[in-house]
């Protein structure tokens, strides 16, 4: 952490002096709210929400600048491998200019004191060092959390759309003084109406309508389709109809294996990559549905912590009846093909219960109506 508020320190010491009059914007509160910005970059799309609101006089400069077309053309400047990007000067458009990038653009904006945390996906006002009120055109965003970073800088946005590109452009090659190598343009930069929520999917179809689903589960092993039953746990059954279709599972693992018990899986901590915002957001804990399905061999149910209302996205299937667990853990499916495959999981060499090789689930596939 303290690397990073050096580094940011270096950076923007080079800039000239804040300038006197600080830009208010002639926006209204109304013309600012439910606004975003989305980047077209040469590393692919960003979208963030404005946050008029916390911050209106940077919200409105960010508008201002971005309905001139001010960014078009910039690049993102500086980076920290996932730490941070920053971009926003306007010398950037000048490749002769180079060694000046990270001094442009800045002492328009006086400091918004806001309660905004430089969380993931934060979007924040370059300042020159010990002046909160020299932010500008300037920005940079977290590609991790930077406690550190709290109350030092505005607040200004949150990316819903894009993190992995804000990754990618971390990974790309800087100097020794962490300028980066090879040119990573902001093609334009749109301002929008953030689009109204749609309903998540498989939220009003009825117990019968979700009876009608399947999902398959196409492993490094084989494919292992289950039946699901809403009639016993309808909100786990929408739940999990909903992360397999978003892509949730694809890329998890079978990461525990007892013999003559269960396998179990869906664990986010044993993902191949991490998840996109979209798929974040389907990521919640689920009230408990005990029922009165047993666990035999087959049964599809959902693991959780020692709270009952801990289950979130991590399953299990039994490999043998497990009594135990009736009534204690909330059952919603059984396997109706690929028996032989779970047999197969289940004589996996293990290491404890961590199988040895990894067992990988490759795809989740939704089969159903319209599927």
């Amino acid at each position: 952490m303290s690397e990073l508020l050096l580094l940011l320190g270096l950076w923007f010491s080079q800039a000239g002096a804040a300038k006197p009059a600080p830009f208010t914007t002639p926006l209204t509160p109304a013309e600012m709210k439910g606004k975003q910005a989305v980047f077209d970059t040469t590393a692919g799309t960003i979208v963030i929400d404005l946050l008029s609101e916390a911050a209106p006089n940077h919200v409105g400069y960010f508008i201002k600048l971005a309905r001139e077309g001010a960014y078009a053309g910039t690049t993102f400047h500086r980076l920290i491998k996932y730490g941070i990007i920053q971009g926003g000067d306007p010398l950037s458009k000048d490749p002769a200019k180079r060694d000046l990038y990270g001094t442009g653009g800045l002492g328009v904006l006086k400091g918004e004191a806001t309660a905004g945390k430089h969380t993931r996906g934060a979007v924040s006002s370059v300042l020159l060092p010990g002046k909160p009120d020299s932010g500008g055109s300037q920005f940079f965003i977290c590609v991790v959390d930077q406690p550190i970073l709290d109350g030092q800088y505005t607040v200004f946005a949150r990316v819903v759309e894009g993190m992995k590109v804000v990754e990618k452009i971390s990974e790309a090659p800087v100097d020794d003084k962490g300028k980066a190598t090879e040119r990573i343009e902001i093609r334009s930069v749109a301002i929008r109406d953030k689009p109204a929520e749609m309903p998540e999917a498989f939220s009003k179809e009825s117990a019968s309508e979700l009876a009608a689903y399947r999902v398959t589960l196409e492993t490094t092993v084989g494919a292992i389709t289950l039946e699901l039953r809403p009639d016993k746990a309808p909100e786990h059954v929408r739940n999990f109809l909903r992360l397999a279709a978003a892509g949730v599972y694809d890329g998890t693992a079978f990461h525990r294996v007892v013999r003559n018990f269960v396998l179990q899986g869906g664990s986010m901590s044993f993902r191949r990559e991490a998840l996109d915002e979209a798929q974040l957001r389907l990521v919640r804990t689920l009230q408990p549905e005990f029922n009165d399905l047993p666990h035999v061999k087959g049964t599809l149910s959902m693991a959780r912590g020692d709270d009952p209302a801990s289950a979130s996205t991590s399953f299990f299937i039994c490999a043998a009846p497990a009594p135990g667990l009736d009534r204690v853990y909330t059952a919603f499916g059984r396997v109706v093909e690929g028996l032989s495959v779970v047999e197969a999981i289940e004589a996996t060499p293990v290491d404890g219960e961590k199988p040895k090789e990894k067992i990988e689930i490759i795809r989740a596939r939704v089969q159903g109506p319209g599927r």
